[in-house]
């Protein structure tokens, strides 16, 4: 049984359907207690950092998050779920500070610049189709090619610090620069983009996530 996390900031809905359509049972989760129920828990995600992590701890849910992430059940975060899992972004923080995450993956999360490094103005939000490159054998990326494309909606963009740990980025994708599009550490996984929102690919990364 798949566990997705209502914590107001996104369209459950569309993901439960699409963990439906993949042929696995998923359930909507209202109370933090209910993740001690579940073979494997997804944070989706939509909207600001700080509500994000408001509603997580108005809940109950960021330390149950850690705990379950602990315990080495499968966990997956889309979008502003992936970001969430980060030590913390400066999306309404102020100069030079950041606003606390859960503080899973090492690491900030970062507005794009308008400016791209070729001289051209890049549209913020990065918004729409974009194709990924994996940067390694990743679980939840197998069946893919190179140049799959997915869909994304945001502003804002992790940015894994490199440690001598297991590598963090398992996929990247273009906007100006080359930026984080997927994670992968342990029993971790994230997306940037919406797999629920990414037609066949996203299907298929959904179905690979349930098999783990």
């Amino acid at each position: 049984m798949i566990g997705i996390i209502d914590y107001a900031m996104g369209n459950l809905r569309s993901v439960q359907k699409a963990f439906e359509h993949v042929g696995a049972q998923a359930v909507i989760l209202s109370s933090a207690t209910q993740v001690s129920d579940v073979d494997k828990l997804v944070l989706p995600g939509v909207g600001a950092f700080a509500d994000g992590m408001s509603h997580l701890r108005s809940g109950g849910w960021v330390e149950a998050i850690r705990g379950y992430i602990g315990g080495g059940k499968p966990f997956l975060g889309i979008c502003l779920g992936l970001e969430l899992l980060f030590d913390g972004s400066q999306e309404d923080a102020g100069d030079g500070e950041l606003v606390e995450g859960l503080g899973v993956l090492p690491g900030p999360v970062v507005r794009f610049s308008n400016d791209a490094p070729d001289g051209s103005r890049l549209k913020v939000p990065h918004m729409g189709w974009n194709t990924i490159e994996w940067q390694r054998d990743d679980p939840l990326l197998r069946g893919l090619s190179q140049g799959d494309a997915v869909y994304f909606v945001h502003s804002y963009y992790a940015q894994p610090t490199v440690t001598d740990q297991a590598p963090v980025i398992s996929a990247t994708a273009d906007y100006g620069i080359q930026f984080c599009a997927s994670v992968w550490r342990e029993n971790v996984w994230a997306t940037q983009f919406h797999p629920e929102k990414s037609q066949r690919v996203g299907l298929n990364i959904l179905r690979n996530f349930v098999s783990i």
